[in-house]
């Protein structure tokens, strides 16, 4: 089976994203929700942010780096399960707006996390 690196979406009237059914076992833990390093939102599978992110951000409580790191991903950030009869995630409206998404999304397999952007 071919790996999904990559999908096109509507959100729904009430900001849902609906994972596709081939990356749902991928969320399995949860859902984490952060603002990117630019114009766009990262989505983290739970188990993921726990082993990768956290562990990033642990680092010299005076480094003004790390500092920056934690208020960026830490600022807005929504943890959720996927609704498990549809695979549905909301995206919480300040997040949305953080990243200029109306209605179409894109994402796109980033590493271990997935970027989602506006479709343009």
């Amino acid at each position: 089976m071919a790996t999904v690196d990559y999908f096109e979406r509507k959100l729904d009237d009430k900001h849902r994203l609906t994972i596709p059914a081939e990356l749902r076992q991928e969320f399995a833990s949860g859902v984490v929700i952060t603002r990117g390093f630019k114009d766009y939102l990262h989505l983290y599978p739970q188990d993921v942010w726990d082993r990768e992110v956290e562990q990033a951000l642990r680092g010299n409580i005076l480094d003004e780096q790390v500092a920056d790191l934690n208020v960026k991903f830490r600022r807005g950030k929504t943890a959720d399960e996927l609704d498990q009869k549809q695979g549905r995630v909301t995206l919480e409206q300040h997040l949305l707006d953080y990243a200029g998404i109306d209605r179409d999304i894109v994402a796109t397999r980033a590493g271990l996390y997935w970027r989602i952007e506006a479709a343009n």
